[in-house]
This record gives C-alpha cells, structure tokens and sequence, in this order.
C-alpha cells in the first residue's frame, strides 16, 4: 500500500513542477509580448561573456577609465590601458612589453601598478619631445599546452576495465531504502498518514495551478497568433465531420428511396446551398467555378456591399461541401470581382477580374489578401473585366482577359507586371467608336488562337490572337453573328468528347429572354466580304433575362440554363428542343447569375444567385449518356440545318459533326 501511494506521490510531484514551468513559461512570453523587448540571443551573451573573460571587467580595464587616462598629450608618452594584444598590458618607462597571464594575476593590484606607474613616468623621468624608448624583445610562453600523454604497452591482455555499477552508487542512494524500509516496519501506521499527508498537499497545489485565469491572462492567451491559428483550423475540422449527411443508421433491409422535393422538380436534388452573413450579406454572386483538383471545393465572387464601408469592395470566396457553415477560405479585393476561376494547372491558384481592370491572383496557402496583381495603368486593363479563360497545356499556357472597352490582354501567371501580349478590337462599321465592348469570351476545345466574343450590342464575333492565313490578328471584320437583340450575357461552346466532334457549336444567351445555337464558320475558309450569320435554332422558352448558359461535360444533347426569374433549366435536345426537360424554381424571388458544371462528371452543377448565395445540384442520371445519343444529336443538328429559314448559305460539310 505505502509503495503505490510513494509512486502516486512521485507522480503528482513530477505533474506539479510540470504546471509550475509551463505557467512560469507563459508569463514570461506574456511579458515579453507586452514589452515588446527582443530577447538576447544565446550567441551574444556567449559573446559578452568571452570578450569579459579575456579583457577583465569594464569598470578595471576599460579605456575610459580615470586610472588609465594618460595624464599628458605630449609625443613619446606612452599611453595606458591600449593593448592590442590578447590579455592585460602595461607599458613602463623604458618600453618594454609585460605580458600578465591572466590566470595567476590579481586584477586589483594591476591597477594598482598601473597608477603607480603612471606617477613615476611624471615625477622622475623628464618628458622630451624626441626620446627614443629602448625595446628589448622578451619570450615568453603566453599558453600552457598539455602535455602529451606517453602509451606505454606490455605483453600482457590489453582489455579496459569495466567498473560495476555497484562502485557507481553513492552511499546515500544505498541508505535511502534501507532507512524507509526499516521506518514502514517500525511505525507502518505512522507512515502511512505522513504519505496520505502529503498526498493531499500535493493535491491541493495541483489544484491551485489549475485555477481560474484572470482576465487579463484570458485576453492575452485569446489575442495570441498561435491560439487564434489553432481554432481557426480545429473548428474547420469539426464542422466537416458535424455536417457528413451520411445516415448512419440506414436500413439496407427495406429498399425504400428517401423521397425527394416535388418543388424542385423531377430528377433534379438540391445539395446544399452556401451562405454566411458575415460575407454574403448585400452582396451578388457575379461568376462561380469548380476546382480541377478537389471536387468538394466550389468558387464564387462578389460585389460590393453597399452598407458596410470598412469591408472590402471585393470578396472571393471558396466553399466546401463538407463545410456548410462557412467559407474554407476568403479573399479580398479592392474592388468588385466581377469574373473569378481555378487555375486548371494549379490546384492553389485563383484568378480574379475586377470592375477597376486589375487582375489578381490569390494563392489558398496564403492569407487574404492577392499575392500578385496589374497595375491600373493603361499597359492593362482599364475598363472592368468580365471574362477570362486559361488556354494552353501544363507547360504553356496563358490567361486570356477581356474587358468592356474591346482590349484582350495574354499574361502570363507568374508575371502579373504587365501583359505579355495586348489585342484592341475595333470594328469599323460601329456609328460612334470602333471599340467593341465584350462581355463574354471562350475558345474553341483544342483552339488557342481563335476565340469568340459576346458585346453588349448583341453581335458575337470571331478574333484571332495572331496572323494566320487568310486572316489578320483582331477582330474578324466580315464575320458578323447578328441574332439578339440585347447584349450578350452567355457564350459556351460545345465540349470535344466522345465519338463525334461537336466543337463547332455554340450557345449564347441573352437579356432579349432567348438562348440561341451557332455554328462556327470554318477557320479554314475565312470570309473577304461582309456576310451575317445567323443562329441555327433559337431557345424562347424563357420569360426573363438569360444570364449564363452551359453545355454538359459528358452528354452531348444536355444544357443548362439560368434567368433572372431564379428558374434553373435544364435542356436535352435529344428529348425535346422546345421545351426544357427540367425546370427548377431555385429562388422564386432573386435571379440566378451564373451556372457551371463540374468538372469530374457533370452530375453536379453550381448556381450563383443574386442574393449571395450559392446553390448546389444534383441531376443525377441525366448526367450519364448512352450509346447511341451522339448519333441522335446528329440527327437533331442537321434538322435544326435543314429547317432553317435564312437565306444564308450553308456549308453542305458542315452539316453534320464529323466524327473523330
């Protein structure tokens, strides 16, 4: 019983000087932050104490020193107390060098010869300006080296003796126990209450390191950069796992579907949907994008709250699916983010346009705030940028960025200073400026050079970054798609994907209330006149503004839509090209401003809305496509061709995608 009651004991005793040097550890960082003082480092004070051991103290030895101040200026005396050797000097009357060792000197009686010294050289010696001091050279050995220890070897086993550990312990560590064991057995009663005693002591201290913190210990403690990093991660941690949907106690036994929300339509769920007031209050989502690399992660910008003017104008915003609550990351601007996307080559890059022209690129390994940004200068934009794109390969490739005023600008990620090329559209036939205002851009799937641009005229043009045959960089001049009425809000061409290539079409929506579909006219065979084409087949189903259309990753027939009615629409034209196959009321009372599709297999799409939340849907198996629709969308494309009722001539090859 006393030897479990000793090691409880121990114990305590070992927790209790624990506590005792973590709170004498945090008071002093705590008064360290407070004084704001550095703290030496160890390499001074080792420094410090190096340069007093061999000069002797500052009060003894130190130039300034009134003992060692020579008394006259007159040339040929000799000065006290400068050594430029490494010990204490002096200098007699004839000039010889005195070495002291440093260890068999007493600094008091050195001084004390130094002010002797110095008294004889004014007393008895007559100061003349020319005296020559007489040097003699003396040797004398300034360290003591170590003899070199003499092995001497015999005949004998050479084997080194190994000593006990018996000859190790000291006599006290033998009588210890002893002592104990004889008292247990003398008075074990008696000793027993002495350790209860003691164990109860050690309690009681125990429990006074634990008490309460003052408040000015809490504040300190809350206001610290390591506390607050601690909580900022923990609690993403936990809100993760608070809000994994998995029912974990399902019954695989019964077979029963969960039953679905008739008010969001047939075959369409919603997942979830993102917002926090802190951030998205007054504010409009303006452009949403997926992460190429984790397929939980979704982007959205925002504009400017109006009622708050200490935030800022700007905010981006990355959301989780497993974090509902808040945003996994924010980053401001200092003006509105009007376009925003996931670099598809690296994972932690993020892009934004602004209202002001600048483009910034926010990194999720940094904070708040953009690691690199333009400069408002005319080099770049100046005029607010709502579009961009990234083109090229992992080892080459640009952001693409155009802004209202017809500029295309070419940069390159890691050099934001200025743009690497620049392209002014201008067109020739406009009344009252040549500058063509663009509100979309995309390009072509496999296309770098050719891209086409939505203007807030209505009209959608083909331009070209280079020369290339036939054509020169700019605008395409000849080439007019003229079909809306008002400016262009959407333009997505169709992805390249399985058997048979439709890249050659494209969708566009407008506030004219209508989503039209294109056919691109052949790079190769560039126009030398002014011709208007015209869309192949025109979407009026919609009775509100179209803000952004998109067509699906994987089903060549499927399209979604969204308007300012806060309809989200979806599209199949291999069902039904008058109508949508689903059409979803997602906010009866704000308009949907963006939708995007994800990346990994397009079951998922993302809505922004214009009261700052952002939606998340499920289409579930319209996303898979069978066999045969691409052969069906054929058919459908070339009755879209056939029943058009444009006097434009259409290229008979062009009628039918040709396969790959």
């Amino acid at each position: 019983m006393s030897a479990k009651l000793r090691d409880e004991i121990e114990a305590k005793r070992a927790k209790l000087q624990e506590l005792r040097q973590a709170r004498l550890a945090r008071q002093r960082q705590d008064s360290e932050r407070r004084a704001g003082t550095p703290v030496k480092s160890p390499t001074q004070t080792d420094v410090n104490a190096l340069l007093n051991s061999i000069l002797g103290p500052d009060d003894a030895l130190s130039p300034r020193s009134p003992e060692l101040t020579p008394a006259s200026s007159i040339p040929g005396t000799p000065s006290f107390g400068h050594s430029d050797l490494p010990g204490p000097t002096s200098l007699r009357v004839s000039g010889r060098v005195s070495r002291i060792s440093s260890a068999g000197s007493d600094r008091a009686s050195l001084g004390a010869t130094l002010v002797q010294s110095a008294t004889e050289i004014v007393v008895d010696r007559p100061m003349t300006p020319r005296f020559t001091p007489d040097l003699i050279d003396i040797q004398q050995e300034l360290f003591e080296f170590p003899q070199r220890e003499r092995v001497t070897y015999n005949k004998e086993i050479q084997t080194a003796d190994l000593e006990s550990d018996t000859e190790t312990t000291s006599d006290e560590d033998i009588r210890e126990p002893i002592f104990r064991e004889r008292e247990v057995t003398m008075d074990p009663e008696r000793t027993l209450e002495r350790l209860e005693e003691e164990s109860a002591t050690l309690d009681r201290e125990i429990e006074e390191e634990f008490r309460d913190l003052t408040e000015e210990e809490k504040i300190s403690i809350l206001a610290a950069p390591e506390f607050l990093d601690f909580v900022e991660q923990s609690s993403k941690i936990v809100q993760r796992a608070l809000n994994d949907n998995y029912d974990y106690i399902r019954d695989y036994t019964s077979g029963a579907e969960t039953g679905g929300d008739d008010s969001e339509g047939k075959r369409v769920k919603r997942v979830c949907s993102f917002w926090d007031e802190r951030y998205c209050k007054n504010r409009t989502i303006t452009d949403v994008d997926w992460s190429p690399k984790f397929p939980e992660l979704s982007l959205a910008s925002y504009n400017k709250n109006a009622a708050a003017v200490n935030e800022p104008d700007g905010i981006v915003a990355v959301w989780n699916l497993h974090l509902l609550e808040r945003p996994e990351f924010v980053f401001h601007s200092q003006s509105d983010v009007l376009s925003v996307t996931f670099s598809p080559f690296h994972a932690n890059l993020v892009f934004g346009g602004t209202y002001s022209g600048q483009i910034l690129l926010w990194d999720t390994r940094s904070k708040h705030l953009p690691v690199l940004k333009t400069p408002l200068s005319a080099a770049g934009h100046t005029h607010p940028v709502y579009a961009m794109q990234m083109v090229g390969t992992q080892n080459a490739h640009n952001l693409i960025t155009s802004s209202t005023d017809g500029m295309v600008c070419s940069w390159l990620v890691d050099m934001l200073a200025q743009p690497q090329e620049t392209l002014e559209l201008v067109h020739a036939g406009h009344n009252k400026t040549g500058e063509v205002a663009i509100t979309t851009l995309d390009f072509p799937d496999n296309e770098t050079t050719a891209f086409w641009v939505g203007t807030e005229e209505g009209n959608v043009y083909q331009a070209n970054r280079y020369d290339r045959a036939g054509a020169k960089a700019g605008l395409n001049q000849y080439d007019v798609y003229r079909g809306h009425s008002g400016p262009v809000m959407g333009l997505n061409f169709h992805p390249l994907m399985g058997p048979v290539d439709f890249s050659d079409l494209f969708l566009t929506c407008s506030v004219d209330w209508t989503v039209k579909l294109w056919r691109a006219k052949s790079l190769a065979k560039p126009s030398t006149t002014t011709q208007t084409v015209s869309p192949i087949y025109s979407f009026d189903e919609a009775d509100d503004y179209v803000y952004d259309v998109k067509w699906h990753p994987a089903h060549p027939a499927v399209f979604a839509s969204v308007d300012g009615s806060g309809k989200f629409d979806l599209w199949n034209l291999n069902a039904d090209t008058e109508v949508p196959v689903v059409s979803t009321t997602v906010s009866a009372e704000h308009a949907l401003n963006k939708v995007q599709w994800d990346r990994k297999d397009g079951r998922r799409a993302i809505l922004g809305g214009s009261d700052g939340r952002l939606y998340i849907y499920d289409i579930g198996d319209m996303a898979i496509p069978r066999e045969t629709e691409w052969n069906d969308m054929q058919k459908t494309v070339a009755g879209f061709v056939g029943g058009q009722s444009s006097g434009v001539e259409v290229d008979s090859s062009r009628v039918l995608a040709n396969g790959r």
